[in-house]
């Protein structure tokens, strides 16, 4: 299965391009699309689910073309939107049961086994009885990932999968993500948590300010930050300077003062050792270098 993507555009006022020629080809497996709020990837994601239409260019599915095969695409499609929200007075069950009816699943007994089995794959199992409404922020999260996942879509596509999850609960959803990508299904995980692509995705794409920055595996991305990745010890007096002239990553104290991780060209007068950079180190010097100190911060804020 393929998913190819070609110029999409999509422009919400005169002047604000929130996709610009956009092209991407997106293979089975597990697909990362990381950039920082505001990127353009929940747009991105609202096309390919078929609930917004482009403004430009065209997505085409195999040999299914978005726009004229909609009805096609949507019986292949798994999504769990960043707002995910449940019905008042329904049951966490019953919620989920109704999602699998709406996958096409008529066999009651068939939809009930599904059903038990998700819930114990999201660890709601106990929680079964309990109004879905009420669930906790993480909880309900869960949930929405199980109603993604139970119809056994081609296509699964999820924007913020981890938000509101606590370390645990991320673990088991990275482990489930790759246990389905074992199959033949094209995943998509759109995200602003670099761990979330880190920990699962073969093959990425960085998307910032509505533009394609970066194709490739990970490891591709990592490598261009090689050398780049220093560590400096620093005292109180200098940390300041520190912070206000590099991109800080981790400020751990120290007996004598800091232990500071930074990614620069070059770290001047302030001795510092090289130390083998990860894909936040990456994505940090890439926004760096080819965005710009506005959006840097705002990631560094994250």
């Amino acid at each position: 299965m393929n998913i190819s993507i070609q110029n999409l555009s999509k422009i919400y006022d005169p002047g604000k391009k929130a996709l610009d020629e956009v092209s991407l080809e997106i293979s089975n497996g597990l697909f990362g699309l990381l950039g920082p709020n505001g990127a353009g990837k929940t747009t991105l994601m609202r096309i390919l689910v078929t609930l917004l239409k482009p403004s430009g260019g065209s997505v085409r599915i195999d040999q299914l073309d978005l726009q004229r095969d909609r009805k096609k695409i949507r019986r292949m499609l798994g999504y769990l939107p960043q707002e995910f929200s449940t019905f008042p007075k329904i049951r966490t069950w019953e919620f989920l049961d109704y999602s699998a009816r709406l996958a096409g699943i008529r066999v009651r007994s068939k939809r009930s086994s599904l059903v038990d089995n998700f819930l114990e794959k999201v660890g709601l199992f106990d929680a079964r009885d309990r109004l879905a409404s009420k669930l906790s922020g993480g909880m309900k999260r869960r949930l929405g990932i199980a109603q993604a996942l139970i119809g056994d879509p081609k296509i699964l596509i999820v924007d913020e999968p981890t938000t509101g999850l606590d370390p645990e609960e991320r673990i088991r959803f990275r482990n489930l993500l790759t246990e389905m990508a074992q199959e033949e299904r094209i995943i998509i995980l759109s995200t602003h948590i670099v761990g979330d692509i880190s920990s699962t995705c073969q093959d990425m794409a960085l998307l910032v300010d509505g533009r394609v920055g970066f194709k490739g595996p990970p490891g591709e991305l990592v490598r261009q930050a090689e050398g780049h990745v220093f560590e400096i010890e620093a005292n109180d007096q200098q940390l300041a300077d520190i912070q206000e002239k590099f991109a800080v990553i981790s400020t751990i104290p120290t007996e004598s003062g800091w232990r500071v991780e930074v990614v620069t060209d070059n770290t001047g007068k302030y001795k510092s050792i090289n130390i083998d950079p990860n894909l936040e180190h990456a994505y940090v010097r890439f926004i760096d270098q080819h965005f710009g100190a506005e959006i840097k911060d705002e990631i560094l804020a994250e």
